[in-house]
């Protein structure tokens, strides 16, 4: 007779979920009444995916190319449907069907969980530190700027460690299969750098491991454990091969691949360049923020009239220091501190103590890896060995955004030490002197960092220095005025400070306090645990508040329609010619997508351009939009302004037919533009890709196409003329498919105004598929026999007809495996 299974062992499980759930929607309770975030880079989303989606909407089928921002880019980053990767199933069943952002910090919550239970951690204990992982500051920052595939990446990092340590344990089916569960959906979140950050904290686990097997002669067990994760590994990224592969493919050919043109060589590595990569660099001062969230003050933004600082200055100067940054770290700008909690901070340094073994040193290494990278170009030996010698480093921009690590591995040791402390009934003298040496190091710093925090830190960041360094050596006569406003910034800023140092001293004291009385067995381990939960979001939601809050809610019906066409844009859109681009100067025009929402358009938001059209922004285009700003800002009249115009070869051999100067107003019409397609009389071959770009500047691009060495092969016999009377027009318009017919009496050579890519344009003549030439740097060209032609370009990756089947094979097994796991496991409980 099979007995009846005793439920209470699932209390403290469902009892978690259910307690995730309700904080997760009592923070979000603007979803409750229909709101929506609202999210910059969701919008931008938008923007540049509008073409992709409306293609989907009328075709049901994937272009996978879109010509509405850069000139033209392929899908593959921007916005992509996988039918054939069910893993997303497997998504929707985990968040219960949650929208975004409730479906992110629920994973937040419970892969966190997953993990300290993995490791042996009381399951209420693990839901408080679920919640202290969930609660980071940064974690919610990402959530309001919109950094969807971020948030979903940074929630899957902790169950894809916890299958990994599962393995390691010997339990090679369930480790596996988790491993390849976690790490499926942790590739279909659609984040490398935040993938390539897990991974090294992978190979930190690894190497321990490694280390640990060859000491206690376990290498047949590590070998094992090895070979099932790899095995895993494989079939996650069968269930994402077809983007994996067309990423791998294009970022070959993007700014994160090898660059094409030489230039500055100390900066240039073989992806990034390294002032690119280390434009963001967490300041070593700012450091402090994982202790003091308002380390650095905050996010960059104004101090405001209404801060409780301004009454430690002056009334004269009130006004003026409230219209100054409330940052004052030496990042170029910020949305918010990395805050990994006070009570946490704390904790992970008793940790360094108490916890023995192999974890301790793993999530160390970690932690001072990731805080070491993230200085950047303020530690930059350090951080130039990883971008020489460490493979992929080279290819993400914003190091900054390593602290991710640190943000996992800090309040992971954290609760492993509130666990073995919990377990630790005798309270010795050693373990009361790493206590007080964990309570020096953090409480007692906050204390005097309050005390003198002068002495420690600077309230003016180095933008400062430098600026009123300046205003001083302009006008000598104000450096007094200068010195006393000055004097009065630092003094509001040093309140700031002092608020945040002291109320993490608090938290601290009173995390330690309780740890005290639990030691002395005058509180049980359950209110200790109850009382630290409580603490940690006391802790750590008002700071998360701060940068997100019900203000970041606006309505469902604004957030689903996020732009609305301007006088110009409407103006524009009566041109019913299929193809043809827009410069948008009115925005930031290569760092925004509102054109690309309507149009097809020169610039857009994305940070993984390819290579080639980013050297034609700094080299060419950016110059040309000064010019044509220049003449708007100091001759405004149609002949200047046509004249202008004509100059703009660059400009006009991408078909610039408009310019937005101002949304209310009408477009500035481009007579210049050189159309879809010309045919040119001369060629002009070079032998390098620099001469290739620079030969844009002193050349008739309208009459003279600029040829690389490497096709003069593609023009054996060939010899251009001019021929008046051809013609080419295009007839057809998709994103992936573009028809023309041409008419001509000799052989011609047609650039084409569409932007160069090998991996899957191709073209054809009458059927007959034919080579493409490379001209101009960024076009593309074909020799076109006499006579009418039809003349056809299509984007056929292979990666696509391929990749599919492998996704759909990938994620079916990963499906049957789990099934078969939970009818075996449910089987099991039955029977005990």
């Amino acid at each position: 007779m099979i007995a009846k299974p005793n439920m209470k062992a699932f209390t403290p499980y469902l009892t978690a979920i259910l307690v995730f759930i309700a904080i997760t929607f009592a923070y979000l309770h603007p979803m409750l009444d229909g709101k929506r975030l609202n999210m910059h880079d969701i919008d931008m989303h938008k923007g540049m995916s509008k073409e992709i989606a409306d293609f989907r909407e009328e075709t049901g089928k994937e272009p996978l190319w879109t010509n509405s921002m850069f000139g033209g880019m392929p899908a593959w980053q921007i916005s992509v449907i996988y039918d054939g990767n069910l893993i997303r199933y497997i998504k929707k069943i985990i968040t219960l069907g949650m929208p975004f952002p409730a479906n992110a910090v629920f994973i937040y919550f419970l892969g966190f969980y997953i993990l300290l239970l993995v490791l042996r951690v009381d399951p209420w204990l693990s839901m408080a530190g679920a919640l202290a992982f969930g609660f980071s500051s940064y974690f919610f920052i990402i959530l309001g700027a919109g950094h969807t595939s971020k948030a979903y990446a940074i929630g899957y990092m902790a169950p894809v460690l916890a299958g990994i340590i599962l393995a390691y344990r010997g339990k090679y089916f369930k480790g596996g299969l988790l491993t390849a569960i976690a790490l499926a959906l942790e590739l279909e979140a659609g984040h490398l750098q935040i993938t390539y950050y897990l991974l090294l904290i992978v190979l930190i686990l690894g190497l321990v491991m490694l280390i640990d097997a060859i000491r206690f002669k376990h290498l047949p067990v590590f070998a094992k454990a090895t070979g099932v994760l790899l095995l895993a590994a494989l079939l996650a990224v069968m269930t994402h091969g077809t983007n994996l592969y067309a990423t791998w493919e294009y970022g070959k050919e993007s700014m994160r691949g090898k660059p094409v043109i030489e230039k500055n060589a100390e900066d240039q590595t073989k992806g990034l360049d390294r002032s690119y990569i280390t434009h963001w660099s967490y300041g070593i001062g700012e450091t402090w923020s994982l202790l003091i969230p308002n380390a650095k003050g905050g996010a960059t933004k104004a101090i405001g009239k209404n801060h409780p600082s301004l009454e430690h200055a002056d009334r004269q100067y009130r006004e003026f220091i409230a219209q100054q940054n409330a940052y004052w770290g030496d990042q170029p700008g910020t949305s918010g501190p990395v805050y990994t909690g006070a009570v946490v901070l704390f904790l992970f340094i008793l940790g360094l103590f108490v916890v023995k073994g192999r974890y301790r040193w793993i999530l160390f290494s970690a932690t001072i890896l990731s805080i070491l990278l993230s200085w950047g170009k303020n530690y930059m030996g350090f951080t130039d060995f990883f971008l020489d010698y460490v493979p992929g480093y080279d290819k993400f921009r914003a190091v900054s955004m390593i602290l991710v690590i640190a943000d996992l591995t800090i309040p992971l040791l954290a609760f492993l030490a509130l666990s073995e402390w919990i377990k630790q009934q005798e309270f010795s003298s050693q373990k009361q002197k790493f206590f007080f040496i964990a309570y020096g190091l953090t409480g007692g710093l906050s204390l005097v960092f309050y005390l003198a925090p002068g002495m420690f830190f600077s309230f003016l960041s180095q933008f400062e220095f430098e600026q009123f360094n300046q205003m001083r050596r302009e006008n000598p006569a104000d450096g007094g005025q200068i010195d006393l406003f000055l004097a009065q910034l630092e003094n509001v800023r040093i309140h700031i400070f002092k608020a945040d140092a002291l109320r993490s001293f608090f938290f601290i004291t009173l995390a330690a306090a309780l740890m005290y009385l639990n030691a002395k067995k005058k509180l049980s381990a359950i209110w200790l645990t109850a009382a630290f939960t409580v603490i940690i979001l006391a802790d750590m939601v008002p700071i998360a508040n701060r940068y997100l809050n019900s203000n970041n809610f606006i309505p469902a019906r604004k957030a689903e329609n996020p732009f609305q066409p301007s006088a110009a844009n409407l103006s524009i859109i009566k041109d019913t010619d299929p193809s043809y681009r827009v410069l948008d100067i009115s925005t930031s025009t290569f760092n925004d997508a509102t054109a690309s929402y309507f149009h097809q358009s020169i610039g857009g938001y994305h940070g993984a351009k390819l290579q080639r059209y980013q050297d034609v922004i700094e080299m060419h285009l950016q110059p040309e939009i000064g010019m044509l700003m220049g003449t708007l800002r100091d001759n405004p009249n149609l002949a200047a302004i046509n004249s202008t115009l004509a100059r703009l070869e660059v400009l006009n051999m991408l078909n610039t037919r408009y310019v937005i100067f101002n949304p209310a107003s009408p477009p500035i019409s481009n007579l210049y533009s050189f159309g879809n397609a010309w045919t040119v009389d001369n060629i002009r071959w070079v032998e390098t890709a620099n001469e290739e770009i620079e030969s844009l500047r002193d050349s008739d691009l309208m009459t003279t196409a600029i040829l690389h060495r490497e096709f003069e092969d593609n023009l054996e016999g060939f010899s251009p003329a001019m021929d008046t009377t051809a013609t080419i027009n295009l007839i057809s318009y998709q994103p992936n498919h573009l028809v023309y017919e041409s008419s001509t009496n000799i052989p011609n050579l047609v650039v084409f105004s569409e932007v160069w890519y090998t991996k899957g344009w191709k073209a054809y003549i009458n059927g007959q598929e034919t080579s493409l030439i490379r001209a101009n740097y960024l076009l593309r060209a074909l020799v076109v026999p006499e006579g009418e032609h039809l003349i056809e370009m299509k984007f056929e990756p292979r990666v696509w007809a391929v990749g599919e089947k492998i996704s759909f094979a990938g994620s079916l097994i990963l499906i049957l495996l789990l099934l078969g796991l939970a009818v075996q496991e449910i089987r099991q409980w039955r029977q005990q």
